[in-house]
Order: C-alpha cells, then structure tokens, then sequence
C-alpha cells in the first residue's frame, strides 16, 4: 500500500494525471485539477498523500496535498455508490471544510452543483457521510449555530448561490464563485464579492 510519493514533478498529463519521478521510477497520480495547479513548476520536488485504490482489473494512486484531504476522499469512498471520479468531483467543488459545513447545515443545494450529483443522491450522501466525516481537525471552527440549527454564514452563501443562479450562472461558475467566500450573514456582502470574482 502507496501512502505517500515525494519526488521530481516530471509531467503533467491530460488524463488529470501527475507523473512523479521518486528514486528513478516514475508514478502515475491523478489528482484534481486545483492540486495539479499547486504543485508548481516542472522539475520541482513534490510530496502528495496517496490513497492506492485496487480493482481487479487495475491499481492507480490518487494524489492530495494534506492528509485531511486524503481522509474525505477516503470517506467518500466507503459511501454507497460513491467511486473515486465522484469523490474527486465533490473535493472539487466542495473542499474539506467546505464539506463539513455543507454536511453541517444539510445544504442538499451545495451537493447538487457537484456534476452527477442530483437531489436523491444528495440526500442520501448527506446522511451517509455525516456519521464518516468525524475527522480530526476538521471542524466549523469559529462558524456559530443559530437558534434554527443552521450555522452562521452557510444560509447566507446558500442564498447568494441561489442568487447567482437565478442570474443565469451555471453550476461551475456558481461553485468556483462561492468556493473561499468568507462566513458572513450580510448576504448582500457576500453576493459582491461572487460577483466580482466572476466578474473577475
């Protein structure tokens, strides 16, 4: 079992994979497109968490710069007809804190913009990776609930997507804008800066 590569960045690949050189042999990795992105130059040193995923018919590594990353997508994988293209999917949309919140507040809106995700699995992946989220680390922070059990600052960026959708943004526009906004109530605030980022 591949727990970790470190070693040269020798390529990137169009198939989503990274080729990692460590002592002389080359690692094929896939990764998603915003780790591909960080990894730097080529020629650099690089060091991914790996999860080494086995079939009968094939073994490939999926790369992560942190481990808590590592360990959603592995919890994502032991939900019902999750496979690792859809668990790369929603880590693309919905980084781990991200999801926690998302989970936190039953945000079944969030896990639809992830493409492949419709209402029914979403509803069924909430309550599933509820009880496989409990990771170390990753908490909502300073994030407060509210009397009505929603946290602070997810309603309102649940109401700019809302926003932003009705506006005529698609899924990834909307999910690349509100993906780093800050917790805020001032939902008005908030709805600026997607847009400036879209704008952007």
């Amino acid at each position: 079992m591949i727990g970790s590569v470190r070693g040269a960045l020798l390529e990137r690949l169009p198939s989503g994979e990274v080729l990692v050189e460590v002592s002389g042999i080359g690692y094929r990795v896939i990764v998603a497109p915003s780790t591909a992105a960080s990894l730097g130059d080529t020629g650099s040193e690089v060091f991914l968490h790996t999860h080494h995923h086995r079939r009968e018919d094939a073994e490939t590594l999926y790369g992560f710069t942190s481990s808590e990353q590592r360990m959603v997508f592995e919890a994502l994988l032991s939900a019902h007809g999750v496979g690792p293209a859809l668990a790369l999917g929603i880590m693309s949309v919905h980084p781990p804190a991200s999801l926690v919140r998302v989970l936190a507040n039953d945000d079944i809106d969030a896990l639809c913009l992830v493409p492949g995700v419709g209402k029914k699995t979403a509803a069924r992946l909430l309550i599933e990776l509820k009880s496989k989220l409990d990771i170390p680390g990753l908490d909502l922070g300073a994030t407060s609930v509210s009397a009505d059990g929603h946290l602070s600052g997810s309603s309102s960026i649940g109401d700019v997507r809302t926003a932003l959708t009705e506006l005529g943004y698609g899924p990834d526009e909307v999910a690349e804008a509100v993906k780093e906004l800050p917790d805020s109530n001032d939902t008005a605030e908030l709805l600026r800066l997607a847009l400036q980022r879209l704008a952007a």
